[in-house]
């Protein structure tokens, strides 16, 4: 189940490029029973290359898992955005646009992919085109279904510690 957040990763007003990577992690998970049972989850990680990637992998399920887990496979991800608000469920969607050809003229069409944290179909659909009124060139959405992805791990850079006697300002 996804842990509940209140971050839109991608904004109107704060978009930033990402590249997103899907990492497949293999653990032990205690399940509603209380038995243990190996369990493979996906789970996308924003990383700037694939050692990056497997280094915060392995950093966040140490914090999250009990025990030995093993990371399975790390994919470059086809999301190009995440909108991560409240919600129970991961869903992927698909949208297209028409670009024009600055060589030739000729229409394109082009496919993005974008994840949404929602409660259902119907919430998805709303955040989506919510998260993308910023946009000016009209797009259409393809589908939207769940998604297997069941946590996103965005990248947040930690601010510069100063070190103890020093004071900002200061040199």
């Amino acid at each position: 189940m996804p842990i509940k957040n209140s971050v839109t990763f991608a904004t109107q007003n704060n978009y930033i490029m990402q590249t997103w990577y899907e990492c497949k992690v293999r653990y032990l998970k205690i399940d509603q029973g209380g038995y243990e049972r190996k369990v493979n989850d996906n789970y996308l990680i924003d990383a700037v290359s694939y050692t990056d990637a497997e280094s915060r992998i392995f950093k966040q399920m140490a914090e999250i898992t009990r025990g030995e887990f093993e990371v399975m496979n790390i994919k470059k991800s086809n999301i190009s955005e995440v909108i991560a608000n409240d919600g129970e469920w991961y869903y992927k969607a698909r949208i297209s646009l028409i670009t024009i050809d600055d060589e030739g003229g000729k229409e394109k069409k082009v496919n993005n992919y974008i994840l949404i944290m929602a409660n259902d179909l119907n919430d998805a659909l709303k955040k989506l085109e919510e998260g993308l009124s910023y946009m000016m060139v009209p797009y259409v959405t393809v589908s939207i279904q769940l998604s297997t992805i069941a946590e996103v791990f965005p990248y947040f850079e930690e601010k510069e510690k100063i070190q103890p006697g020093f004071s900002e300002g200061e040199e």
